[in-house]
């Protein structure tokens, strides 16, 4: 059987009454396939963790005075055992593995040796994880076996289980593509959040997406109008409710559930509620609960585990996918997505709508209900979310459902190369030194206007740092290894942010701080190359989701290095990467001004490139100048790199894009270039010139819309050589007539509870207080004690909340703060201000 993993767990299960009141490790996977949902079980696992061997005596001892040591029966593990290994500390000294007959046992164990100072290797690694990563299953699985109904579902206990490759030698997929039944989940409630009103669903399935989908909307009460709606359903009241959902659930029977904020809102309510009426919300797959896991950080917020299914949240899963929004709120995503929102004229206070349609069209709110479903169904399907998910399961190892997790993915792929080198992983230090490695090199940048800037970029630079460079854990230590034992240098680490010198670079590579790489035991910069062939491939078949994969999981294997929460963690390896990556930089630089240009910026893995050429010079051959430039650096490094250091070059410049007008901004107020900041004019034969902008106010979110607009036009007007002073000049008016006041409104999150808020107050924060003020004066629900987003505007009196508008608002400050500033970060490049435009205009009546 072909199939792809869904959700795993372990237990202690009980083992059979003749062994006594004993339990052991039993694992548990729900696997999605051609013929349904089936549970694989592997009964009488051990859980292990390493200990270096001359920690062994002093281990038993504790181990058997806590623990003890149960009486051995053929058929049963005993309490723990240490067996002899072949493998190797990171400090090259033998380790032998304890074995554990229940997994919490092993917990127990870790923390006793812990306490007594003693060192177990990847002891946190959950059991689950442990059994795939060691047989190189990720997400897709071959299992052998015969399936057994128990319980209403499907069993296979200890089949034989194996991998499958990534993608064939041909360039195809060859694991098996799974296809769900994928339920988009939402719920109305009352303003307070006591009441039910209503549940809405949106069934697919994967394999047929032009199949018509299954709807339903259960409501409380009788319809106050003719119901002509055939997906809505009244029930008496939220018991009843409850229990049609729980059984119309259980028959459509969904592989994954989604929907907007899901489970800390609509599962969490759902589940709130159950628990009120005494109700089981078993959700799970042979009627199984759902384990709910609190954050120690938040009190509020909970992630879960749904045996046999996955929920995914379309917030969380957007943001893994690397999309950005001004806003995550689901109507402003679906604006942008799909051009249509919520079935309601006014988003902001929909939870009035909300319940005056339960009490007075149901109906009505009923299509609100599915229409919200339908929403995230699409912005999945828009976005490729469930696709981009399992390309993701397949690369990390990682649950489909699971975000961030970027260590753990690392471990996945790292740990059983690293088995099979002979080696084992050394434990999590508690504030290692170091930590805050230099970060990317961004140059000082050159204020000014300009034409034909190049934007030269490095494809991927850091993960072709570490390919090219060798930098590796295992490499790192093995390379100290091999220098000490030899060739009798010993190096201590240090501080210089200098490269290694005088190191044999037949068999190493130097890094920075004094680290040196062993070239032959270099593990990561395989696991890189095969991900890199794996996207160049995915590119050519045009699979958007798995190339979108794969590069956020290469980039990441970085940021994992440099994280005091990595197991590998030394400064030496992120140092190693950055600062050659400011060695790469500053000598590209060198190059290309070599060669005649100006390079005006640089910043981590582009350089900016004002290219020495003709007025009238024609598009094309500008940007046949930046490939030949592209080219000759991509040689220069490929024969140094060879030459100095015996390695094969993996860094690649690509020309990526040709400003034919360009403007580096200074920072405000003062004469010194900005960073990470600045437009440009992108013209393409045969094409609309396309502006672009880069951490201007144009494109950040905490800038009023008519700020941002007048931006746009303004740098447009200048690039394109048109007039723009009457532009100016006709702005300036309509915000003092009153004209723009819809477009002169911020909006900002508030991101701790108001009352947390002392000292500093920002403009934000009083109108959200001003706001919730108000509201309770009106006797309606306050909105901004826990948080949350607020739209305000600034007056005479101050900043006051959209809801509660008192006065007109301070145009003259707006100008000052708004406009003045964006209009001379162009302005003064062609010798002018904005004061100047104003003053002149007035002198003229």
């Amino acid at each position: 059987m072909q199939g792809f993993i869904l959700t795993r767990q372990w237990d202690d299960a009980p083992l059979a009454s003749r062994f006594g009141r004993l339990r052991q490790l039993q694992l548990e996977y729900w696997v999605t396939s051609d013929t349904g949902a089936i549970k694989l079980i592997f009964e009488q696992q051990t859980g292990v963790f390493f200990l270096p061997h001359e920690q062994l005596d002093e281990a038993e001892a504790l181990l058997n005075r806590r623990l003890g040591q149960s009486a051995r029966h053929p058929s049963v593990a005993p309490v723990w055992e240490a067996k002899p290994l072949n493998l190797l500390s990171f400090e090259f000294q033998p380790v032998v593995g304890l074995y554990f007959r229940e997994q919490r046992t092993l917990y127990r164990a870790r923390d006793i040796l812990i306490k007594q100072g003693l060192t177990p290797f990847e002891s946190d690694i959950q059991p689950t994880d442990r059994f795939l990563m060691e047989r190189f299953i990720t997400g897709s699985v071959t299992v052998t076996g015969t399936p057994e109904r128990e319980g209403g579902v499907a069993v296979m206990r200890n089949p034989q289980v194996s991998a499958a490759s990534l993608l064939s030698a041909e360039g195809a997929s060859a694991e098996y593509q799974p296809h769900y039944t994928v339920m988009s989940l939402d719920i109305e409630t009352s303003m307070t959040g006591g009441h039910l009103y209503s549940v809405g669903a949106v069934v697919t399935n994967t394999r047929d997406e032009l199949a018509q989908p299954q709807e339903i909307v259960l409501m409380i009460g009788a319809g106050d109008v003719p119901d002509t709606q055939p997906y809505l359903q009244y029930c008496d009241d939220e018991k009843q409710l409850l229990r049609c959902f729980l059984q119309w659930f259980d028959r459509i029977d969904p592989d994954i559930l989604i929907g907007w904020n899901v489970i800390n809102f609509d599962l969490r309510f759902l589940q709130q509620k159950a628990d009120e009426l005494g109700m089981r919300l078993n959700l799970g797959r042979g009627q199984k609960r759902i384990d709910w896991r609190q954050s120690r950080s938040d009190d509020e917020h909970y992630t879960l585990v749904v045996p046999g299914r996955l929920v995914m949240d379309g917030i969380d899963t957007l943001k893994s996918a690397t999309y950005n929004f001004e806003s995550f709120a689901l109507d402003s995503v679906a604006q942008e997505f799909l051009q249509r929102g919520k079935l309601t004229d006014d988003v902001d206070h929909r939870g009035e709508t909300i319940t005056q349609q339960f009490h007075h069209d149901k109906p009505a709110l009923a299509a609100y209900n599915l229409e919200d479903c339908q929403l995230v169904w699409d912005i999945f399907v828009k976005a490729q979310l469930i696709e981009f998910a399992v390309e993701r399961a397949r690369l990390t190892g990682l649950a489909m459902d699971r975000f961030g997790g970027s260590v753990a993915a690392f471990d996945n792929r790292y740990l059983p190369r690293l088995h099979r080198q002979g080696f084992v992983a050394p434990m999590l230090i508690e504030n290692p030194v170091g930590v805050g490695s230099p970060g990317g090199y961004v140059m000082d940048s050159i204020p000014g206007m300009y034409e034909h800037v190049l934007v030269l970029d490095f494809k991927s630079l850091y993960p072709s740092i570490i390919r090219t460079f060798m930098i590796d854990p295992l490499a790192r230590v093995a390379g100290r290894h091999f220098e000490e034992t030899e060739q009798g240098i010993h190096r201590d680490p240090h501080w210089d942010r200098e490269e290694t010198g005088e190191v044999d670079v037949s068999a190493l590579v130097p890094g920075f701080n004094g680290a040196v790489f062993l070239k032959h035991r270099a593990l990561l910069p395989n696991i890189i190359g095969e991900l890199w062939d794996a996207r160049d491939r995915a590119k050519r078949q045009q699979n958007s989701a798995m190339s979108q994969a794969i590069k956020i999981i290469m980039n990441s294997f970085y940021g994992v290095l440099g994280t005091p929460g990595c197991r590998f963690f030394d400064y030496r390896l992120p140092s190693s990467i950055t600062l050659r990556g400011h060695q790469v930089l500053t000598q590209s630089r060198e190059l290309i001004e070599a060669q005649g240009h100006r390079v005006i910026y640089g910043d981590t893995d582009s350089v900016f490139v004002c290219l020495n050429a003709d007025a009238g010079t024609a598009l094309d051959d500008i940007d046949q100048q930046g490939r030949a430039l592209a080219d000759y650096l991509n040689d220069w490094w490929r024969n140094f790199l060879q030459e100095k250091y015996q390695v094969q070059s993996h860094l690649e410049i690509e020309f990526e894009t040709h400003y034919s007008r360009f403007v580096m901004p200074t920072i405000r107020g003062a004469e010194t270039g900005s960073k990470k900041r600045y437009a440009g004019l992108v013209e393409k034969p045969g094409k609309t010139a396309e502006l672009v902008f880069k951490g201007l106010e144009a494109v950040r979110t905490d800038w009023t819309q008519l700020a941002r607009e007048f931006q746009r036009e303004l740098y447009r007007r200048v690039f394109m050589g048109e007039s723009y002073d009457d532009y100016v000049m006709s702005v300036v008016d309509s915000i003092r007539n009153g004209e723009q006041d819809a477009k002169l409104v911020y909006r900002k999150r508030i991101r701790r509870h108001l009352d947390e808020y002392v000292r500093n107050v920002p403009p934000h924060v009083q109108a959200a207080r001003l706001a919730d003020q108000w509201l309770q004066e009106q006797d309606a629900p306050q909105r901004y004690q826990r948080g949350g987003w607020i739209r305000y505007v600034l007056t005479p009196s101050g900043p006051e909340p959209l809801e509660h508008v008192t006065t007109t608002l301070d145009y003259e400050l707006y100008l000052e703060r708004q406009i003045a500033p964006v209009a001379d970060g162009i302005l003064q490049f062609v010798g002018t201000t904005f004061e100047q435009i104003v003053d002149q205009q007035l002198g003229l009546f």
